[in-house]
């Protein structure tokens, strides 16, 4: 469990930290495609291996069904933004906040607005040929 304290818990503290310093990172470096997606392998690097191999996967999904997404990070998560730099879909993985599992997510800026009701992330646990092609529909569809 995270330790909690009056706020927010250690683990989202350093998310706050990690975010402030990518945001000066970023500041520097513009949108830098190239800087985005040393980040992101900085990022997916430094994860245990259960995680990391999940987010290559994403990783190698949003490359292939949405390659005008540029790569970044977002609180230390791997991410993928529009073109006005805007989240669309991100991985946050379980060792983040030592939950059962990890999540894609979906950020507003995606298109998957369908009614009342729609979804804006998963838990992911394997990648599987049936859950890579899911990723890649979502992805798509989000990325449109």
């Amino acid at each position: 469990m995270a330790e909690k304290t009056a706020g927010l818990s250690k683990e989202e503290r350093e998310a706050v930290k990690q975010r402030a310093a990518e945001l000066r990172a970023q500041e520097k470096a513009g949108k830098n495609r190239a800087a985005g997606e040393q980040a992101v392998r900085e990022a997916i690097a430094a994860l245990p291996e259960a995680d990391r191999l999940l987010a290559e996967g994403i990783d190698r999904i949003v490359s292939e069904v949405a390659p005008h997404l540029v790569p970044k990070t977002w609180y230390g998560f791997p991410s993928y933004a529009n073109d006005e730099g805007k989240v669309v879909v991100f991985f946050k993985a379980a060792s983040k906040f030592t939950s059962r599992y990890a999540t894609l997510g979906f950020e507003e800026a995606a298109n998957l607005d369908d009614g009342d009701l729609w979804v804006t992330s998963f838990a992911v646990l394997a990648l599987t040929p049936e859950t890579e092609k899911k990723i890649a529909e979502y992805v798509r569809k989000a990325a449109s």
